[in-house]
């Protein structure tokens, strides 16, 4: 528990440097906001992908506003009761009817009492948070129907070039394909940003959080995964790799670095939920310069970098992605916004040697959609096939990821 005086100079410390931030660049997200008192805005993304400067977006919108920032070091000791003596300290000191935002909320064990009874007023509220499985946890039990969730990711090829003040242009891209979209690497240049990252995830949110013993292990196996996008894995595989005892333990430690976005596992595609339990999963990092600057192997194969590209576009449209492998394999199906089954194919060079296997997966993924259009999204090759009465665009994706309407 914090003394009212400590609290007050924290508040106004934070909201000067909120104040201050500079405004960024709009986040296509930002146009996804609206602000209700009926619900709680959940804002949550990895470390450093920029949650804090969206929320000085929003709040920069508005008439009044709380801020607090429960990762600050000088919060040690902040408990839930605490939570009483802010509200009566931001009403004091900045008026009524106020927006409240909490940075890194998941910090707060029971947060979400406060949250409801502030919901619950019709207070218009935003949080933030980098763990999924908290914040998830806590919403499912006092906020059950009460919030509205974003999901924020490091800069999309669109955001990147805004951000830089770049032209589209396979160049361009180039360069976004090897550096990703953090934006304080972006604007450092300096690989120890992203090595940094990794030792926050993995100490602060997953060490110190699980009480795990071995944090060197750990940052074996994270770096293991993202240096290894599109590749399948077994649990039982990654055990016996690193020499772990226990399956068990392997899930949970894929399930903390998933829940603190630095990766992602997709199933084979099944209609069985149970067969996509026991199939080998696929894995994708949360941005190519993350990986590439955390990991030696990682720059060796472009045509992974762009398959992780393109699954990180896909995951920002869609929540439900899968690979395909039946006779032949597909890289991506996933359900659109109207719930229907699509197809996509990632080459980097369609050429004589692969054109077989990767439009025989396609077209296999097709068949079982029963689609009769689809994609081969390439480096930089363009044209328009059509094999067994089923059309086949090539599209390079910087094109593609620049059309927010393609499928």
């Amino acid at each position: 528990m914090l003394d009212t005086d400590t609290l007050t100079e924290i508040i106004e410390l934070q909201r000067d440097w909120i104040s201050r931030l500079p405004e960024g660049i709009k986040r296509e997200k930002f146009n996804e906001i609206n602000l209700s008192p009926k619900f709680a805005l959940i804002i949550s993304g990895i470390r450093r992908c920029g949650k804090s400067t969206l929320l000085n977006q929003i709040l920069k919108n508005q008439e009044n506003f709380y801020y607090l920032n429960l990762e600050d070091p000088r919060m040690e000791g902040f408990g839930l009761k605490d939570f009483n003596k802010c509200e009566e300290i931001f009403r004091n000191k900045y008026g009524e009817n106020g927006i409240y935002f909490f940075d890194e909320i998941q910090n707060i064990p029971r947060w979400e009492i406060f949250i409801r009874y502030l919901v619950d007023k019709n207070n218009k509220v935003v949080i933030t948070g980098s763990n999924a499985s908290l914040l998830s946890k806590e919403l499912g039990t006092r906020l059950t129907g009460r919030h509205i969730d974003i999901t924020l990711f490091p800069f999309s090829f669109k955001e990147f070039l805004k951000y830089l003040n770049l032209k589209p242009s396979l160049n361009t891209f180039n360069r976004f394909l090897f550096d990703g979209g953090f934006p304080e690497f972006l604007k450092e240049r300096n690989p120890l940003v992203l090595n940094e990252l990794i030792n926050d995830v993995v100490m602060r949110d997953i060490v110190n959080r699980f009480g795990i013993r071995n944090s060197s292990l750990l940052k074996k196996i994270a770096i293991f995964l993202i240096s290894n996008v599109g590749k399948e894995f077994s649990y039982n595989s990654i055990k016996k790799t690193f020499q772990i005892k226990s399956v068990q333990t392997v899930i949970d430690y894929i399930s903390h670095f998933e829940d603190s976005y630095i990766l992602f596992t997709i199933p084979r595609f099944s209609y069985s939920y149970k067969q996509q339990q026991v199939n080998n999963k696929k894995v994708y990092s949360i941005d190519n310069g993350f990986s590439l600057n955390n990991s030696v192997s990682f720059s060796k194969d472009k045509g992974r970098m762009l398959e992780n590209s393109v699954f990180l576009e896909l995951k920002r449209r869609y929540k439900e992605i899968f690979y395909f492998q039946e006779k032949n394999e597909c890289d991506f199906v996933y359900k659109n916004k109207n719930g229907k089954m699509q197809a996509i194919q990632v080459c980097y060079n369609l050429n004589e040697e692969n054109q077989d296997r990767e439009i025989n997966g396609l077209v296999e993924a097709m068949n079982k959609f029963k689609l009769t259009r689809s994609l081969i999204i390439t480096m930089d090759q363009e044209d328009n096939l059509e094999i067994e009465n089923k059309k086949i665009m090539l599209k390079p994706a910087w094109k593609w990821l620049l059309d927010k309407n393609s499928e």
